[in-house]
C-alpha cells in the first residue's frame, strides 16, 4: 500500500519536480541582481529631489520598494515553477477572460492616468502601487493561443455540405485555413482593440508579436503572416498619421529638435548620456545626465544612465546577457516535453526579446518613444512581479524537458 501510494504521487508530481533549467535561472538571477544596482544608481537623486508623498525626498524610496517586489517576485517565480505546467492548459482561457475583465476596468473611473495616457488600475487602493492590464494580457494571449494550437495536429478539417453555395464557400475557407484563425482573430481583436485606445501603441504590438510568434511555429501558412501583416501594418500607418498624438511621435522621433524642451527633450538628453559614457563609462554612480538632464532615468530611459555610467562596454555585457537568456529560452523549447510547453516559451521569450529591443531601441532613438520599460531593470514593481512569474512559467516547463537516452 505504501509503495502504491507513492505511486501515485510521483504520476504527476514527480514531472513537475524535475531539475530546473540552472542556466537559465542563473542569468535570469543575475540580471536582475545588475537591475537592482543600476536602478538604484539611477534613480537616488531622482528620489531625494521628490518632495511629494509617498517619496517625501527618501534617497531610497525606489530601490526599497522594487527590491520587496523582486523579493516577492522571486518566491512568485519559485512557486509557480514549482506547479505542474499542464494546469495553465485548462487556466488559459479564465486567464484571458480576467485579463479583458481588467482592460474594460481601464475605461471606466477606476483607470488611472499617468502622462495625459491612462493605461493603468490601482492594485488595492487609490495612491497605491498601479500596474498594466496589457502586461497581464500579452502572457494570458500567449497561454491562450499555445493551450489551443498545441491540439493542432490532432484535429480534423471541418467538412461542409458541397450541394449549397454556403457549404462549399466554407469548404474553401476550411481548406485555405481561414477558419481555423477565426477564433484567434476575434480574441486579437478583442485585446489589441481595447489596447489600441488607451492609447498604447508599443503595447499593442508586443501583444501581436506574442500571438504571431506562437502561431508562426504551430506551423501556420507563412501566407497568411504575410497577408495579415500587410493589413495589420497598413492598419498602423493609419493609425499613426490619423491620430494627433502619435503623429506627434513619429515627428519628434525623426527630429527631436523640433520640440527640444517638450517632447524631443528625453530623446536628446538619452543620446547626450550615451555619447558621454565612451568607452568605459564615468564609474558605476557617476552619472551627470540622472541630475535632472534625464526625464524618469529609473524607468523607461535607465539603459542611457547604465551605458552613461557603464560605458559602452558595460552595456555590450549587459545586452549580452539578455541574449544568452533569450537563446537559453529557445533552448528550453526545442528541448520541451510536449508542444503546450514548447509554443508556451517561444511566446513568452519572444514578447521578452522584443520588450529589450523596443526599449534600447527607444533610448538610442532607433524607434518612436514606446513606453515600454526595459525588463528586470526599470522601476515598476507588479511590471517586475509579471516578468519574474513569465520566467517562473518557463523554468517549470523545463522541469519536464526529458533526460537524454543513455545509449
Amino acid at each position: 500500500m505504501a509503495r502504491k501510494a507513492k505511486r501515485d504521487l510521483t504520476m504527476e508530481e514527480q514531472l513537475a519536480r524535475g531539475p530546473l533549467d540552472l542556466p537559465f535561472l542563473m542569468l535570469v538571477l543575475l540580471l536582475l541582481g545588475i537591475g537592482l544596482v543600476m536602478l538604484f544608481s539611477a534613480s537616488y537623486y531622482t528620489a531625494y529631489r521628490e518632495s511629494k508623498p509617498p517619496v517625501s525626498n527618501n534617497p531610497y524610496f525606489y530601490i526599497v520598494r522594487q527590491a520587496a517586489f523582486a523579493g516577492a517576485g522571486i518566491v512568485c517565480m519559485y512557486i509557480i515553477s514549482r506547479i505542474n505546467y499542464q494546469h495553465f492548459r485548462w487556466m488559459a482561457p479564465l486567464i484571458l477572460a480576467g485579463s479583458i475583465f481588467l482592460l474594460l476596468l481601464i475605461f471606466t473611473p477606476l483607470g488611472v492616468e499617468i502622462n495625459q495616457v491612462t493605461r493603468w488600475l490601482y492594485v488595492f487602493l487609490v495612491g497605491g502601487p498601479t500596474f498594466q492590464p496589457s502586461e497581464i494580457a500579452k502572457v494570458a494571449v500567449v497561454l491562450f493561443f499555445a493551450a489551443r494550437l498545441c491540439k493542432r495536429d490532432t484535429e480534423h478539417k471541418k467538412r461542409f455540405t458541397k450541394r449549397t453555395g454556403l457549404g462549399r464557400t466554407l469548404n474553401f475557407l476550411e481548406g485555405i485555413g481561414f477558419l481555423e484563425l477565426v477564433p484567434y482573430g476575434v480574441v486579437l481583436l478583442v485585446v489589441c482593440g481595447l489596447v489600441v485606445f488607451e492609447p498604447h501603441m508599443s503595447g499593442t504590438i508586443l501583444i501581436a508579436v506574442g500571438a504571431a510568434s506562437v502561431l508562426f511555429v504551430s506551423g501556420i501558412s507563412l501566407s497568411w503572416f504575410v497577408g495579415l501583416g500587410s493589413i495589420g501594418a497598413a492598419g498602423l500607418w493609419f493609425i499613426i498619421t490619423q491620430t494627433k498624438y502619435m503623429t506627434r511621435k513619429i515627428n519628434i522621433w525623426k527630429d527631436p529638435w523640433l520640440d527640444p524642451r517638450n517632447g524631443g527633450f528625453q530623446p536628446i538628453q538619452a543620446m547626450l548620456s550615451i555619447a558621454s559614457g565612451g568607452l568605459l563609462g564615468r564609474g558605476l554612480g557617476n552619472s551627470n545626465q540622472k541630475y535632472g538632464f534625464v526625464p524618469e532615468p529609473e524607468n523607461d530611459m535607465v539603459f542611457a544612465i547604465i551605458v552613461e555610467e557603464l560605458g559602452l562596454v558595460g552595456g555590450f555585457l549587459i545586452l549580452l546577457l539578455f541574449a544568452l537568456l533569450i537563446l537559453r529560452g529557445y533552448w528550453i523549447a526545442l528541448h520541451a516535453r510536449d508542444k503546450f510547453g514548447m509554443l508556451t516559451v517561444v511566446g513568452l521569450i519572444t514578447l521578452l526579446a522584443f520588450q529589450v529591443f523596443f526599449n534600447i531601441g527607444v533610448v538610442t532613438n532607433l524607434l518612436p518613444n514606446t513606453g515600454i520599460s526595459l525588463p528586470f531593470f526599470s522601476y515598476g514593481g507588479t511590471a517586475l512581479m509579471i516578468h519574474l512569474a513569465e520566467m517562473g512559467i518557463i523554468l517549470s516547463i523545463s522541469r519536464q524537458i526529458p533526460a537524454p537516452r543513455k545509449d
